[in-house]
């Protein structure tokens, strides 16, 4: 049996989906693979048995990537899954932070026992009128599935929508309505938008990549959204500028000691992908990436190794995975390896990402373990399986 591991819960929609020959398991030892959402695995021991981590959401931070690819774990993420879920949430932000909702709903509650509400409410509601996001123009900082889905939403509300991404790839270019204005400078976004949000992800090249200087170019009634990471924007350039009155408003799913003390903030408690959909949807990829990785050797949306696919197993024959160093000759001694013991091989692939490579081998006929025992024991390979 193959052992799967959850560390929180996870929709049975894809558990469910796990074969019949895996069951999960409580105790960590004995795992094959982990399917997680948001738990941290940085102080976690992981077991010699241990394959692969599926991460049923987007963000990795949780997990040590580094440590899993020197011990030939791969770590895969959902990628997509939870965008529609994240992109209605950014339109109910720009909406929230448009027509004084927040505020006209507090007043309704602060004035529940008023016998009179209905007249006071006309009177009072001049205090929380808005505007309209009708022609407003939309600054997309990101253009991967969900900034590309908020684009293309926006747009479809009668938005002018620009977007900024230098490193978007020409699959995430088809996904964006035609409509969009393709920018390569930040600060334009900053300098000509009603609207700014952002959408990439969290890593050193990115942190604090709205500082002081972009906030310094926003229109002062311009409305900064952010459903990534708090550490995306700079906290302290952000509140100087929200409590001097230089930025309308910032709408965030990330709660700060700071930010809830700011003026013109508005704090969502980490919703972006709480909907039974998302949750449903990171499911059912976490658990069909791990199940073609264990079962086919196969690699999607992983965030240590390269992604490669070779589709099914060979019926005849075998299938060999190996994890190893992206070191010269590497590859060579494996396939000396295999033809030394009278294997033909009948496909490989490999590729690298970084300090690491995968390669897949399929041979024609059964390897014996005298053949395998020889590749493990190469100094750059780190795991060798057999499918």
């Amino acid at each position: 049996m193959t052992r799967i591991h959850c560390l929180n819960n996870i929709s049975a929609r894809g558990t469910d989906r796990l074969p019949a020959t895996y069951e999960l398991v409580d105790d960590l030892a004995s795992a094959d693979g982990i399917l997680v959402r948001s738990a941290s695995l940085h102080e976690v021991e992981f077991p010699a048995s241990l394959l692969a981590v599926a991460r049923a959401g987007a963000g990795v931070n949780n997990i040590p990537l580094d440590r899993c690819a020197e011990e030939g774990i791969v770590v895969f993420n959902t990628p997509g899954a939870n965008a529609n879920a994240v992109k209605e949430l950014v339109l109910c932000g720009m909406l929230l932070a448009s027509r004084g909702i927040v505020d006209g709903i507090g007043w309704c509650r602060d004035n529940a026992d008023d016998p009179a509400i209905g007249k006071s409410a006309e009177k009072a509601k001049k205090a929380f009128a808005g505007r309209e996001i009708l022609g407003k123009k939309l600054g997309v900082i990101g253009l991967g599935a969900i900034g590309a889905l908020v684009a293309n939403a926006a747009e479809d509300l009668g938005m002018d929508v620009y977007g900024y991404d230098p490193y978007m790839s020409v699959d995430g270019a088809w996904r964006i309505s035609k409509n969009v204005h393709h920018v390569t400078d930040l600060g334009e976004i900053c300098r000509e938008c009603d609207y700014i949000t952002i959408h990439v992800p969290a890593m050193d090249a990115t942190k604090g990549m709205v500082g002081a200087d972009q906030i310094a170019l926003m229109k002062s009634d311009a409305v900064l959204l952010n459903f990534s990471r708090d550490t995306l924007v700079d906290e302290a350039a952000l509140v100087a500028a929200l409590d001097a009155d230089k930025l309308g408003c910032y709408v965030t799913d990330f709660a700060t000691p700071a930010i809830m003390k700011a003026a013109h903030a508005i704090v969502l408690p980490h919703l972006g992908a709480s909907t039974a959909e998302a949750e449903e949807n990171c499911a059912v990829m976490a658990v069909d990436q791990i199940v073609d990785f264990i079962e086919n050797g196969n690699i999607v949306n992983s965030v240590n190794f390269p992604a490669m696919t070779l589709g099914a197993r060979p019926v005849e024959g075998q299938r060999l995975t190996i994890v190893h160093r992206n070191v010269p000759g590497v590859i060579n001694e494996l396939t000396d390896a295999i033809a030394a013991k009278g294997h033909n091989l009948a496909n490989i692939l490999s590729k690298a990402r970084g300090d690491f490579a995968y390669t897949i081998i399929d041979i024609d006929d059964k390897v014996g373990a005298d053949a395998q025992e020889k590749m493990q024991a190469r100094e750059n390979v780190i795991r060798v399986r057999v499918l």
